[in-house]
């Protein structure tokens, strides 16, 4: 049995030259895997140079070609290159054959048109086989595409080499989590499915029935569908659902109708949504519902307290499931806060203003290093040392001031999301205080208990 996956490295061509030049250095986040696969290459304990295969391109000099190939067609940014792999069950299969398999789905899948590295790994109780190819191809320089299509041929072509060696396949696939998800999933982070799992336990506890529990994950905000063989749920803001046995194997209708109620003794217990007790009371009125607001900063701070996050040491935690998967995002969106607040960022203005100068510094350093990359091909090699030092600090820089301009485009773009969120969390508690909102003329500041005085103080 092999599972396999399949990611683009987003990334610019110099990331790929950096590596090349020095590869101590410290690489792109989100790029590791990635070059790790290269740095196998030459170094021991994760494998054997046995098990390291190169398709149109020698092992030793693979990056140096892909290069090459991107600079003959002129293919330089966004996805730089294609990192996979393929992971077998424990004990069923050896290294030999692992690698053998592995060479032979990156021959039928990429080895007519990319240049391929693959490599299999012996570090872990699962041997698997790691795949890194070159977006560009060398035979007409055309990006690979990774469409449904594409995912479907993988699988099918992994399972039959496996039939053919002998090996089981999985019987019944799902979908399976991107990988940054499977990781926090893996370490225990909010995603959705944990939240998700959460809440669907938490209903289980406090209900005496299964309507009791559909109307439980309903306050929360939840959309049910408790009809069939495989129940299933889902938030508004999602467009599939998700069966309940997907999340965990046991919970089918007959298990869940037999282990209700493991709290309430006489009767159910219906779901209840907190809300940051500390909110200060002059951050109310920096998120009105339904009503989109310049004034980002505000709905930031706003929003870091409801996920807990200010003021900091406090023991609150958001029940609401709109907000929970945001806890994933907890360090995002205090460094983004704290980046507003250090470049005096109060509106969506203000952050364009920002943007507008971080991209005129990043070209102005840019055309520096070009020149200074210029002065290298040219000067004495005593010269060339100083030259390689300031460059360098020059490219350092540049990172700094794209890791800015990453942040700054987030902020616009999460800001958006964060209306949203709200807007859902306020638009589910009036449903369940049989409300109906006209979001039109929705002007008022979220109603929370709050007496007239305290509203006009937020005001």
């Amino acid at each position: 049995m092999a599972t396999t996956s399949l990611w683009h490295i987003e990334g610019r061509l110099s990331d790929l030259i950096d590596y090349v030049e020095n590869p101590d250095k410290t690489v792109p986040k989100g790029t590791e895997d990635f070059f790790n696969v290269f740095d196998y290459v030459r170094r021991e304990g994760k494998t054997k140079d046995e098990y390291v295969t190169a398709i149109n391109c020698l092992k030793q000099t693979a990056l140096q070609q892909m290069i090459l190939t991107k600079k003959q067609y002129g293919k330089n940014d966004k996805y730089i290159a294609w990192h996979g792999y393929q992971s077998f069950k424990v004990g069923e299969v050896s290294p030999e054959t692992a690698h053998e398999i592995g060479v032979k789905l990156a021959r039928e899948m990429w080895g007519d048109r990319f240049q391929v590295v693959v490599t299999t790994h012996l570090d872990k109780d699962h041997i698997h086989n790691h795949f890194a190819f070159n977006s560009v191809s060398f035979r007409d320089g055309r990006k690979y595409n990774y469409s449904k299509a594409e995912m479907k041929r993988l699988r099918e072509t992994s399972d039959r080499l496996c039939i053919e060696h002998g090996l089981s396949v999985i019987e019944n696939p799902h979908k399976a989590p991107s990988r940054p998800v499977w990781l926090d999933e893996k370490s225990g982070k909010p995603t959705r499915c944990n939240v998700y799992r959460e809440d669907i336990t938490d209903a289980m506890a406090n209900s005496s029935s299964i309507a009791d529990m559909e109307k439980y994950l309903q306050r929360l905000g939840y959309i049910t569908d408790f009809s069939g063989k495989h129940w299933k749920i889902r938030l508004p803001q999602y467009q599939h659902y998700t069966r309940l046995d997907t999340l965990n194997d046991l919970w089918t209708p007959d298990y869940l109708e037999k282990n209700l109620g493991i709290q309430p003794q006489y009767r159910s217990e219906p779901a209840e949504i907190s809300y940051n007790p500390h909110m200060p009371y002059h951050h109310y009125s920096s998120y009105k519902p339904f009503v989109k607001t310049s004034y980002i900063y505000r709905l930031y701070l706003y929003f870091c307290y409801e996920l807990g996050i200010y003021p900091k040491n406090n023991y609150y935690r958001p029940t609401s499931p709109f907000l929970k998967e945001e806890l994933r995002k907890l360090d995002e969106y205090s460094d983004r806060a704290k980046y507003m607040a250090e470049h005096n960022i109060q509106t969506i203005d203000d952050l364009l203003e920002a943007r507008s100068y971080i991209e005129g510094k990043i070209n102005e350093m840019t055309d520096e290093r070009k020149h200074l990359q210029n002065k290298i091909r040219r000067a004495t090699p005593e010269e060339k040392e100083k030259l390689r030092v300031e460059k360098s600090e020059v490219s350092g820089k540049i990172a700094g001031l794209r890791k800015h301009l990453k942040i700054n485009h987030k902020i616009e773009e999460r800001s958006i999301h964060i209306q949203e969120t709200l807007d859902l969390m306020t638009e589910n508690e009036a449903r369940a205080k049989g409300k109906v909102i006209d979001k039109t003329a929705c002007n008022e500041v979220q109603d929370r208990g709050k007496t007239q005085k305290e509203r006009d103080d937020a005001r």
